[in-house]
């Protein structure tokens, strides 16, 4: 009869091949995770005092008739009266909406246009292209800033020095932005010029597209447009897709320029009344706080659905280099 031998022991591991549970492993997880709240709690205390509270505040406000002006203990409960005005009695709310969605249909698609052409021109090897792709990023670099605004405004008064370069050629030049048919212009074309953002992610993508593919597209004869059709907008498609989704946003909540340009009016004949420059009046103007946080809610669905818009159409036309769609 075969004899079985017990697994060997030991008094500080146990049976063999096992290992014992250390003393104090919990305590040292625990205290792991308090040194990660520790290190988070900055984060979480600007979360919780500088967006979460302040957002759950101003939907509060929405339904109420808040002006600032009068004490929190006596502000009136109104429900949906805010919303209700929003969309049904106040033209000058539509209007914003129409300039801002005009603004952001043409200006972004033009941006990404831009940026993606430069792009192209400087996805190459050479001397001086370092200097030229800075120069290029340079107008991103100022981003909103109410300087740029200024001088942009000055440049294309009726003695600015876009009007004095169009003089060179005997061509008579318009005030620009105190022209109501062309102000709304002159703030895409600035928005246009800070293309330098989406230019560095577009040539990031760009250096990723592998070369074997252009060598083998080009072997079966096809053309630089045909190249750039077939390779380079398929691999690229991520990265349009993720400039395209921050660009929008970005153009939606255009604020800073319209300010300066307007000086806070909306004007010319509200031609540059942008919905956050509406909402920026509602609130701090007209001082009817309430009306404007629940401008700001709608504007938050708003962009809110139009991301879902993009994320849901992405698959159709997102490729990754896997070969999955998005």
């Amino acid at each position: 009869m075969a004899l079985t031998t017990a697994p060997a022991r030991n008094r500080r591991t146990g049976p063999a091949g096992t290992q014992p549970k250390r003393r104090g492993s919990g305590r040292i997880r625990h205290g792991e995770g308090l040194a990660g709240y520790v290190f988070l709690s900055p984060w979480l205390i600007g979360l919780m005092g500088i967006t979460a509270i302040p957002m759950l505040f101003s939907l509060y406000l929405s339904f109420t008739d808040y002006d600032i002006l009068t004490p929190l203990a006596e502000v009136r409960w109104v429900g949906l009266a805010n919303y209700e005005r929003m969309f049904t009695a106040d033209p000058s709310y539509w209007h914003a909406v129409r300039v801002t969605l005009t603004f952001a249909l043409v200006a972004v698609p033009l941006k990404l246009a831009g940026a993606l052409g430069v792009a192209l021109l400087l996805n190459r090897a050479g001397r001086g292209v370092g200097l030229l792709r800075a120069l290029f990023y340079l107008p991103s670099l100022l981003g909103g800033s109410v300087a740029l605004a200024i001088v942009w405004v000055n440049m294309f008064n009726r003695d600015g020095a876009f009007n004095s370069f169009l003089a060179l050629f005997g061509v008579e030049g318009l005030p620009w932005v105190s022209d109501p048919d062309w102000a709304l212009e002159t703030l895409m074309v600035l928005a246009i010029w800070q293309f330098g953002a989406p230019m560095v992610i577009f040539l990031a993508g760009l250096k990723q597209i592998p070369t074997e593919l252009y060598e083998a597209a080009s072997v079966d004869g096809a053309g630089t447009w045909r190249r750039f059709r077939a390779v380079t907008l398929p691999m690229l498609s991520p990265v349009i897709f993720f400039n395209l989704v921050l660009e929008t946003i970005h153009g939606f909540q255009g604020f800073t320029a319209a300010f300066v340009l307007s000086n806070g009016t909306g004007g010319p004949v509200d031609s540059t009344l942008m919905y956050t420059l509406k909402l920026y009046i509602s609130g701090f103007t007209d001082l009817e706080m309430g009306y404007a946080s629940a401008m700001a809610w709608v504007f938050l669905a708003a962009i809110a659905i139009i991301t879902a818009i993009f994320f849901s159409t992405g698959r159709f036309w997102v490729h990754y280099s896997d070969g999955e769609s998005s």
